[in-house]
Parts: C-alpha cells; structure tokens; sequence
C-alpha cells in the first residue's frame, strides 16, 4: 500500500471515531484482546494479574482456541471479527492487547489507537515499514499509553546488559554478532492444494488484510504463518526484536546508515532460513567514534570461530556478542551476561536493579496510576527497533546489495526495488 493511502485510508475507516478519554487515575481499564490462544492467551493471563484490568472482550478467529480463555474471563463477549468488536464494544473500552499473527498488528493497532485506545502489542510492533511508521505516528497523534511485547526488555539479563555496556567496562563498542537458531523460513514451495476449513475456523477473518488464497492445513495456522513473507517475518522478525533489543537499548542507537544482506535470498512465498545482515549504525556516545557494526545471523548461520573463541569457545543458541575497545560482553538470551576476558570480572559488582514487571508497567501507565512511559512504548523506543528488524527482514530480497535507508524519508536512497517493499497493499473489503 503507498504511504499516504495507507494514512487516508485508516483516517477513513467507517467504524473510528477519535477523541475518547483515557480511564481516570487508578481506575479499572475495560480491555479487549485481539487473540484468544497462543501468546493472545499468554498476554491476556500477565495483564490480568493486575486488579485494575477487566477483561470485556476476545476476537479470535478459531474456536478451538478461545475455550481456555472463555473460561477464565466467562464475562468477556466473543468474537469472531474484530472489526466488529470495535464497532459495538469500541467507545466503551479503554484497552487493547494485539496478539495475532505480525501480518495484523498494523491494522488492529492502528484502528485501536484512532479510538483513543490504549495498545499493548506483540512484537514486531508491525508487518511491514509503512505501518510500523503509521503506529507511531497514531500513537504520537492520541496520546495513548503503548508497549511493545518483547517482555524480555525488563528482564534482569537485558537490563545488566544495558547497565554493563554503559558502565564503560568493556569501552566503546565497535562490533555487535546477533544470533538465534530459530529456523522460521521455508523452502518456497507452496503446496498445490485447496483443503477443508476446519469447523469453527473463519478462514477469511484469518487472513484478514492479506490476498485471499485456498486453505492449506498446517502450512498456515496456527503457527506456521511465521515462515511465510504475507504473514510473519521469519525467524529475524521473531526474534530480533527480542535479541537486538539489549544492545540497541544500550548504545543509544536510532536507525542504521546501511545494511547488506549475505545469506540466501527470501522468494515469494517464504522467508529464507539461514540469514546474516550486516548493518552500519551511526556514532553514539557508547560507540567507537566510527560507528558500530552489526552482523545478525539465524537458522544455520552462526558467527565465526574467532568470535566464539573471544566468550570462551563456544556460543549459545540465541544471543549476543557485544565487542568492546577494552573487552567484551556475552549476553546470552534470557540469561546472565557473562564479562570476557575473566580478568574483567574480578571486583566487578552487578548493579542492583529493582524488579519491574513489563505488562504491569504499561497497565498503571494506562489506567494514570504511573507517570512513568513504558520502556518499550512505541514512539521512543519500539517503532525504531522494529525498523531496524525490518529492514533486515526486506534486505533477505536483495542478497549481496548495499541498502542504503533514508528513515526520514521512509525510503531507500536510489533503489525503487526495495522501495516497494516498504508497504503492502490490503485485501478489497479490509481496508482499514
């Protein structure tokens, strides 16, 4: 979809009506969630450890998988559409949770957040550039509380790791290797073949703004999705936005100069397994003064033996190597980064950092009970990481070609190719 349709086209949509009040402070939030099993159900049982939450609402696609959440929240109206849900139930909410397959996040969130809604989302913040780029600017325009669910940011692990790099221990970091064995890609060959709609799965409602196609069981729902390029956004959409985040956070970075993709090419159906990015990020008062360069690689990729042997040999399955002018930092996901070489270690003392509950945060936010911005709300911190991940993600198209990204211009500098990529066009009859 071209930029500026895209923006008309959500300014227009026939149920968004903008302008409603935040709840009062401490106030109870009535919330709706786009999902009802999988991580749906994961965020909605986190946010309702908070007494301040009612869950009045579900739209989930498949009834086999909301009858756990029927169950725990029997008050809440089901449905099957959400655009449904947000045309009866939308003036009366103040909440939403978007935990769907990436190829929704864009259009839920932003249909959300023109009403005024408050918009916890699952990572990437969304599909595609164009609409990670419109839900910032949506959620900048409402002034609505927003968090991003790379839960993982307030964990203990990628907060040492923020606290170590910035400490100065390790010096300026020039180099960054990023890495998960995560294999969410395919082999681009799309099965021939139209198969039955499970009962009480609405197929069309699944695909939502994406083309319409034959179901195919198990090569889409319910989570083979991530592989495919008009779904997900494979094993670096997955988890890039988890893995990247520590060291972004910790350098102070924005958006990058250029990147070049190395590893095999993403085709039309599939995104390719075993990919390595190379990114160029700008200066920042804890990098080199010539910038940083990361490398990511998924699947099989890995990086080289050099690298493993500066974090004693061997490498995780998913993490980071942080190099330093003076040392260096392993950062294994959701673990304990560990200071290399030992030396470094010795009468070093970890800050002390106090417990923080990601979902949690967001909910006093929302309801006024907290002044303080979630850490992963989208217009400072969430819709810049999912940049930085998407734009790997599109670079898989054009292996071995410089990008060179314009992030005020939301475009690539003097390549028309890649520029088409940078939005998609919605199905007719789901134009939001």
């Amino acid at each position: 979809m071209i930029r500026r349709h895209f923006l008309k086209s959500v300014a227009s949509a026939p149920f968004v009506t903008s302008g409603l009040l935040a709840a009062p402070p401490s106030g109870k939030l009535r919330h709706a969630s786009f999902g009802g099993g999988g991580m749906a159900l994961t965020d909605l049982r986190a946010l309702a450890q908070s007494p301040h939450i009612e869950v009045a609402a579900i739209a989930e696609v498949d009834a086999s998988r909301v009858v756990d959440a029927k169950k725990l929240f029997p008050k809440a109206n089901i449905y099957t559409d959400w655009r449904e849900l947000l045309d009866k139930e939308g003036s009366s909410l103040d909440s939403v949770n978007v935990s769907t397959p990436d190829h929704m996040h864009g259009a839920m969130g932003l249909a959300s957040m023109d009403l005024g809604l408050h918009c916890y989302g699952q990572k990437p913040l969304a599909q595609n550039l164009s609409e990670c780029r419109a839900m910032v600017e949506k959620a900048r325009e409402k002034k609505v509380v927003t968090q991003m669910g790379i839960q993982v940011s307030s964990e203990f692990s990628e907060r040492l790791t923020v606290e170590i790099v910035q400490s100065g221990i390790i010096g300026k970091i020039n180099r960054v290797h990023s890495f998960s064995n995560k294999k969410w890609g395919g082999n681009g060959k799309l099965p021939d073949r139209n198969d039955p709609i499970p009962e009480g799965f609405d197929w069309d409602s699944w695909l939502g703004v994406a083309k319409d196609r034959p179901f195919i069981n198990g090569y889409y729902h319910p989570s083979h999705w991530r592989k495919r390029r008009d779904f997900g956004t494979g094993t670096f959409g997955d988890m890039g936005c988890h893995i990247f985040s520590s060291w972004y956070r910790a350098l102070g970075l924005t958006s990058p100069s250029s990147l070049t993709s190395h590893g095999p090419a993403s085709n039309e159906y599939d995104w390719a397994n075993d990919s390595k990015i190379d990114y160029v990020y700008p200066a920042t008062p804890f990098t080199s003064d010539k910038g940083v360069t990361v490398t990511w690689y998924d699947g099989s990729a890995r990086p080289p033996q050099e690298v493993a042997e500066l974090v004693g040999g061997k490498l995780p399955a998913q993490g980071s190597v942080i190099i330093g002018s003076e040392g260096v930092l392993l950062a294994t996901h959701m673990s304990t980064p560990t200071l290399f070489p030992k030396e470094k270690r010795k009468g070093f003392r970890y800050p002390r950092l106090k417990p923080r509950d990601h979902y949690l945060e967001w909910v006093d936010a929302a309801r006024g009970a907290s002044k303080q911005r979630p850490s992963a709300n989208y217009e400072d911190y969430a819709g810049a990481l999912t940049e930085s991940v998407l734009i790997g993600c599109l670079a898989t198209l054009f292996p071995g070609e410089k990008l060179v990204w314009d992030s005020a211009k939301l475009e690539f500098v003097g390549n028309k190719k890649a520029d088409a990529q940078v939005g998609r066009e919605y199905r007719k009859g789901w134009e939001i």
